[in-house]
């Protein structure tokens, strides 16, 4: 484990905590679409991504989802962490969005090296500035932008996050993540696979070209 702590973690983290890190944590491997955090759920452990992507989604009163962001090599969630801190239930849901390793921290680690490690302190404070910066873009799509313009920014994180022109999500599922049917999301597929953008499979979308702006 200290190999890729190292490799991930070695220019934001000193020696003696990446020692320490490895000490006490616990290396997790999760499939893609396998679920690592539940509404209502207490956390024992705070994560570091060593590998792969998480979602993290946020659930409405009627069980409807909402892609809040993604958590990438070298992240860690801000609500994970205002958890293990306060000792309170989680309100988000983490999924894999690709086959995922993590590093678990047990959460009484959590408030021992904020007074112990700078370095430590700046990436809790920097993880919790990075998340709130995407909490407020996500936030920003959702009252500025269209639904065709939330649905091409959509593709194009998930094209960036999982590092693949290949959008391996049904149309249901992208409705789920963009709150909105799966009737608007077929339609509007459809008319960026008639502009030669997407191309549409059974059960996935091949991105073709989605480098510049599109007019509907």
């Amino acid at each position: 484990m200290m190999q890729e702590l190292s490799q991930h973690y070695g220019h934001i983290f000193d020696a003696e905590l990446l020692n320490e890190i490895d000490a006490c944590a616990v290396l997790k491997e999760v499939p893609e679409g396998g679920k690592l955090m539940e509404i209502g759920d207490y956390i024992k452990s705070m994560p570091l991504l060593i590998s792969g992507v998480v979602k993290i989604l946020r659930e409405d009163d009627n069980g409807d989802e909402l892609l809040l962001y993604f958590l990438e090599n070298g992240d860690t969630c801000a609500m994970t962490l205002n958890c293990c801190m306060t000792q309170t239930q989680s309100e988000i849901r983490a999924i894999a969005e690709t086959d995922t390793k993590l590093v678990m921290i047990p959460i009484q680690k959590m408030e021992e090296w904020m007074a112990k490690y700078q370095r430590w302190r700046n990436f809790v404070l920097e993880s919790y500035n990075n998340r709130l910066n995407e909490l407020l873009e996500t936030l920003d799509s959702i009252a500025f932008l269209n639904m065709d313009q939330r649905l091409l920014k959509y593709l194009k994180d998930k094209a960036r996050v999982t590092n693949s022109t290949t959008i391996n999500n049904t149309h249901q599922e992208i409705a789920y993540e963009l709150h909105t049917s799966r009737v608007v999301v077929s339609r509007l597929l459809k008319k960026l696979e008639n502009m030669h953008k997407i191309k549409l499979n059974r059960n996935h979308i091949q991105i073709l070209d989605l480098k510049y702006g599109i007019k509907f």
